[in-house]
């Protein structure tokens, strides 16, 4: 027989579920629209060759591929695959539309497919949420990609994190300043683990890859004692002094992204530059951000960057763009485990119950009044126990239970109940709607 439960890293979403999640969308977009951008929709799925090479190696292991049809099956070629993320089907969306006006800023909240490890926050099947601003190159546009997922994170009612900050400049000039320019890619992947494994533990890794001792040691002189207790602004000044170009000039735009989340009203408190901050994916080309928890405990909440050759390698106008994701699967996680969801009542406000088999049809009438007045209503398909109606209108949500029986059936009336309080009335059928309609 076989097995009813998802695959391994899939989830079905139940009612209550659902309800949360929608709330989350509904205030993220808020913000997303707050800020002028427009929604967009692109597919599921992705020729093949869109996808490959625009993440790296490590990552695109991790894509869900799709076998050709036909006799292409048999021989194990792969001609689609699920998207990975939002980003590169947005850069293809983009060079396959050359007449749009730039700059062009979109958000978009949907499903991407990893073949991840499944654990606590991470899964094959989850949602992320993206804003990206096209064709512009000015440093604002960074600056509000950070502002946008700071306030998003706030209007969500968290406070306890920090948006981390850096550029793939700076790593590059790190990585000619401790010798190894030519391996910059394996060495962004091994101190992309940093906070997980330790300097230790990268040191170990950048052996294993065959990184000499003293580039590896070189690296950490760069990048100064892991017990130092230097601000922000004194690690930049102490870069930009040691490093070779491009590192001086990405400390400068850092400053100046700075500045920019300054004058958009952004909380400064909240941001925080560390200089070993990678981000994982190939495309990014300028500065990257994630948004961490303050004492760790689970992955990032989200993070993006700036990616101006992407659409370019797509085909299409070399055109700057930068971009925001919000990890909405691990928000949705922290928000249950803390609490933090208000009250989300089902979407029915009215259940009408028979209580007596020739009430059935006087129930669907009455509902039916409820709903062409606008209000959402279920009504019960057979007579119910006074219990069971309880029960019913429970696990639908509703505010209200209007009861048909007998004595009703003869007198056409209703008896109405507000769970609230438990007033009780009993109105003609259409007083009973406008009882509900004023409350």
């Amino acid at each position: 027989m076989a097995k009813v439960s998802p695959a391994r890293g899939m989830r079905d979403h139940l009612p209550a579920a659902l309800r949360r999640r929608r709330y989350v969308f509904s205030l993220v977009e808020e913000v997303f629209q707050l800020f002028g951008y427009e929604p967009l929709e692109t597919p599921a799925l992705e020729r093949i060759e869109v996808l490959q090479g625009k993440y790296g190696a490590e990552t695109e292991k991790l894509g869900f591929k799709i076998l050709k049809r036909g006799a292409g099956a048999e021989t194990g070629q792969c001609d689609m695959g699920l998207r990975y993320d939002l980003t590169v089907p947005l850069a293809r969306f983009i060079a396959s539309h050359p007449e749009l006006a730039m700059p062009f800023r979109r958000y978009q909240i949907a499903p991407v497919w990893r073949a991840e490890r499944p654990q606590r926050g991470r899964y094959r099947e989850f949602y992320q949420c993206d804003v990206d601003s096209i064709g512009s190159a000015s440093l604002s546009a960074d600056a509000e990609c950070v502002v946008v997922a700071d306030l998003a994170l706030k209007a969500l009612g968290f406070d306890d994190y920090d948006v981390v900050i850096n550029h793939r400049q700076l790593l590059r000039a790190i990585a000619d300043a401790a010798g190894v320019a030519d391996r910059e890619h394996e060495l962004l992947i091994a101190i992309d683990k940093l906070d997980k494994i330790g300097r230790e533990g990268v040191s170990a890794e950048l052996e294993s890859r065959g990184f000499p001792a003293e580039a590896v040691s070189s690296l950490w002189d760069v990048l100064g004692s892991a017990e130092s207790d230097e601000t922000a602004e004194d690690a930049m000044a102490r870069l930009e002094q040691i490093l070779p170009e491009p590192g001086p000039k990405a400390i400068a735009e850092l400053r100046q992204l700075l500045v920019h989340v300054d004058a958009l009203g952004g909380d400064l408190e909240s941001v925080r530059f560390d200089p070993v901050l990678a981000r994982g994916a190939d495309y990014y080309t300028g500065p990257v951000f994630e948004i961490q928890l303050r004492g760790g405990g689970m992955g990032s909440l989200g993070g993006g960057g700036r990616y101006d050759g992407l659409i370019g390698l797509l085909g299409g106008r070399d055109l700057p763009a930068v971009g925001v994701s919000l990890g909405i699967e691990r928000i949705l996680v922290l928000m249950e485990e803390r609490e933090m969801f208000p009250e989300l009542p089902g979407v029915a406000e009215v259940y009408v119950a028979a209580i007596a088999d020739e009430a059935i049809n006087h129930a669907l009438h009455v509902a039916g009044l409820f709903r062409s007045a606008g209000v959402p209503t279920v009504a019960s398909d057979s007579a119910l126990r006074v219990k069971k109606v309880f029960k019913h209108a429970e696990r639908v949500g509703a505010k209200f239970v209007v009861m048909i029986g007998t004595d009703e059936v003869a007198s056409a009336e209703v008896s109405v109940k507000r769970l609230s309080d438990g007033k009780q009335w009993r109105l003609p059928f259409t007083d009973a709607v406008q009882v509900v309609l004023e409350d």
